[in-house]
C-alpha cells in the first residue's frame, strides 16, 4: 500500500511549507553545474504542487529564494532569476487549469523588474482560483519580515493612530507578509539539513517539522504523501497534555 492510500483525508494539514534544499549537491552528484540542479528542481516543484492539489492541501508555501541567496555568485543568481521568469510564464496556464492561485511573499521590490512584472501578471491571472494557494517566498527573510512589521507598528504608535495597549499577536500577525495565510502546520525540508534557515519564524511557532535526506530534485509526490502520513501520526498538543486532548 502506498503512502497516498494511508492518508486520513479528514486530518490533512491545511498549510504545508517547504524548504527546497539540495539542488546544488544533486547536480554535483551528477557531475553537472549547480544551475542544472536548479533546473531539475523545477520538475519537483511542478510534481509537488500537483500532489498537493491531488491530496487536497489548501495552502503550499515554497522557500524559493532567500535574502541570503543574493550573496551567491552573480552567475548563479542571474540564472535563478531567469529560471523563475521562464517558469512563471510557462506554468501560469497550468495553474489556472488546476484552479491554483499564485501568491508571493518577501521583499518583492528587490527582484529584477522583469521578475516583478511577470509575477504580478501571473498573480492577477490566477487571482480567481480557489482550490489551492501556492505562495512563493522570494527574496524572503523572516527576520526582515519581523523587522518590517515592527517598523509599521512603531510608526503607527508614533503618529498616535495606534496605542501600545492594542499591540497583541493578532495585530502583529496582520503586519506580516503572510497576513492572508494560515500558519503552516507542516514544514518539510529536503536534503538532510536540520534547520529552518530564517523561514517563517513567527508563523512556525507550533509547526511540525519533517526532515528528509532526499535531495529536492528527487523529491516527488510520494515523498510528500509520506510526510503527510508522518504528520498525522503525531499528537499536536499546543501546550496542553494528552489527557486534555482525549
Amino acid at each position: 500500500m502506498g503512502f497516498k492510500e494511508q492518508i486520513d483525508y479528514s486530518r490533512l494539514p491545511k498549510h504545508i511549507a517547504i524548504i527546497m534544499d539540495g539542488n546544488g549537491r544533486w547536480a554535483k552528484g551528477q557531475g553537472k553545474v549547480r544551475i542544472f540542479g536548479h533546473e531539475q528542481g523545477v520538475l519537483s516543484v511542478k510534481d509537488i504542487v500537483e500532489g498537493c492539489v491531488e491530496a487536497g492541501i489548501e495552502y503550499l508555501t515554497l522557500y524559493a529564494f532567500s535574502t541570503e541567496n543574493w550573496n551567491r555568485p552573480k552567475e548563479e543568481v542571474d540564472a535563478l532569476m531567469q529560471i523563475l521568469i521562464s517558469t512563471i510564464n510557462r506554468e501560469t496556464e497550468t495553474l489556472n487549469k488546476n484552479n491554483i492561485k499564485l501568491n508571493a511573499i518577501g521583499n518583492i521590490a528587490s527582484l529584477p523588474q522583469e521578475c516583478i512584472d511577470d509575477l504580478n501578471e501571473a498573480m492577477a491571472k490566477t487571482a480567481h482560483n480557489v482550490k489551492c494557494t501556492l505562495t512563493l517566498a522570494l527574496s524572503y527573510s523572516s527576520k526582515w519580515e519581523i523587522l518590517e512589521a515592527t517598523k509599521k507598528i512603531a510608526a503607527a504608535v508614533k503618529d498616535e493612530s495606534l496605542s501600545i495597549d492594542d499591540i497583541d499577536e493578532t495585530l502583529f500577525s496582520s503586519k506580516l507578509t503572510t497576513v492572508n495565510l494560515p500558519d503552516p502546520e507542516l514544514m518539510i525540508r529536503t536534503s538532510g539539513e536540520h534547520r529552518i534557515s530564517n523561514y517563517l519564524l513567527w508563523q512556525m511557532a507550533y509547526t511540525e517539522f519533517y526532515f528528509t535526506d532526499v535531495l529536492w530534485p528527487d523529491f516527488r509526490r510520494e515523498n510528500l504523501f509520506e510526510a503527510i502520513v508522518d504528520f498525522q501520526k503525531r499528537e499536536r498538543r499546543f501546550g496542553k497534555i494528552s489527557e486534555q486532548l482525549n
